[in-house]
């Protein structure tokens, strides 16, 4: 049995974690508690294991008695003297109890000790392991999946990523490796639980900070970040260091570092730009490509109503309004996107207008306007012009419907 002991110490230290003190202190409360279930009447229970040898030794208090009529409370007093000479009728002596004799009863005892202060110290574990580690990424195994929750396998334990923290783009397979933010570890009835994301925005900000240096020693700081998992995220960056670009160090040469992380994100669509303190400025870099006519600010309300032209409006708003929607996450504020009305007729209607004047002015027909109006757009015009101009723009006109016109032309253009 002892040599079973010692690989079982050594099983528990190399694949469970639990160091050698701590499994032989669970195997001696475990043979503690077999012990009292088959010597319960026996005073002063105690085991004894050698860490080196994995012998156990089991010690308990009886009774010094004539003739024994309780063996899980009495010795005889010739056995009693063997351990100490001068025992008397009535005295406790501690006689050692061989672990063979344990009964059946003793050894469920023993086994469901030994598994519940297993189960305590590797919640225990997890629970120190992981409670310094939030906002950390790590990685693991898909196991299995609990309703729409996915379990997974950090090595020692296991840690579950509800629905809500899944990227809704994504799709997860068994034994599929994965990277994920240890988001929070509680303390539950059950024990200790792990809970992880994919989707929360923290989750892009430590791949950028594991990814770029500067971000890591202090240099670049990430000033604000907005995202909606799976689709688009938004990061200002600002440096303290005026010679270093900020943007340009998080895409990293030929844009590497950036790729890398959209990459992990399963191509979601990262937007970087310079961080502004002046809100107009920081607006206008935010909602890029969108080019912008003019900003107007609202700073009671903390809205901004953005005019943009027809061209670029769809551009502004982006797809399902992400664009917009992520500016007033990232910046705090309130953002209309508005197209800029502008006064505009169109060719059509300003020749329309003038066919009409000619109409009121030369007294004809709208058919016949509406052909002079081509070369001649205004009884201004035609007053200058010679009949011969006007015959050859209009040759379907008669002579005399040309004099008059030119008369009322001529005439017209005096008064």
């Amino acid at each position: 049995m002892s040599q079973e002991f010692l690989a079982v110490l050594e099983y528990m230290e190399k694949e469970k974690g639990i160091n050698r003190k701590q499994m032989m202190q669970v195997i001696e409360e475990g043979l503690l508690g077999a012990f009292r279930k088959s010597y319960g009447l026996a005073r002063d229970h105690r085991m004894q294991m050698d860490p080196k040898t994995g012998q156990i030794r089991a010690f308990a208090a009886f009774k010094a008695v004539e003739k024994v009529l309780n063996p899980f409370e009495e010795v005889a007093l010739l056995k009693a003297r063997q351990k100490k000479l001068t025992a008397q009728v009535g005295e406790y002596v501690e006689i050692e109890i061989p672990p063979k004799d344990f009964g059946r009863i003793a050894a469920q005892v023993f086994k469901q000790t030994i598994n519940q202060n297993i189960r305590s110290i590797e919640k225990t574990m997890i629970f120190d392991e992981f409670k310094d580690r939030v906002g950390d990424i790590v990685t693991g195994v898909v196991r299995r999946f609990e309703r729409s929750d996915v379990i997974i396998d950090l090595g020692k334990f296991e840690a579950i990523m509800p629905s809500k923290e899944r990227v809704p783009t994504e799709e997860y397979s068994p034994n599929e490796r994965i990277r994920a933010i240890v988001l929070a570890v509680d303390n539950t009835p059950r024990g200790p639980q792990i809970t992880l994301s994919r989707s929360h925005p923290n989750f892009v900000r430590r791949l950028f900070e594991l990814e770029v240096n500067e971000l890591h020693d202090g240099t670049i700081e990430i000033k604000g970040l907005a995202r909606e998992a799976g689709y688009r995220t938004k990061i200002a960056v600002w440096s303290k260091d005026e010679k270093i670009d900020p943007v340009g160090a998080c895409v990293g040469l030929r844009g590497t570092r950036v790729k890398n992380i959209v990459r992990e994100l399963n191509n979601e669509k990262i937007d970087l730009f310079r961080w502004s303190d002046n809100i107009r400025d920081l607006v206008i870099e935010a909602l890029k490509p969108a080019k912008l006519k003019k900003i107007e600010i609202n700073q009671e309300t903390k809205r901004i109503n953005a005019l943009v032209d027809e061209e670029n409006l769809s551009l502004a708003i982006g797809r399902r309004g992400q664009n917009a929607r992520l500016t007033s996450k990232l910046t705090g504020w309130e953002i209309d996107i508005n197209k800029e009305e502008v006064v505009s007729e169109k060719f059509e209607d300003k020749l329309e207008l003038a066919t009409k004047k000619l109409v009121q002015d030369l007294e004809i027909d709208h058919d016949t306007a509406s052909l002079i109006v081509k070369w001649f757009p205004s009884i201004e015009v035609l007053a200058e012009v010679e009949a011969s101009d006007l015959k050859e723009a209009v040759p379907t006109l008669s002579d005399e419907v040309i004099n008059s016109i030119m008369a009322k032309a001529r005439g017209g253009s005096v008064s």
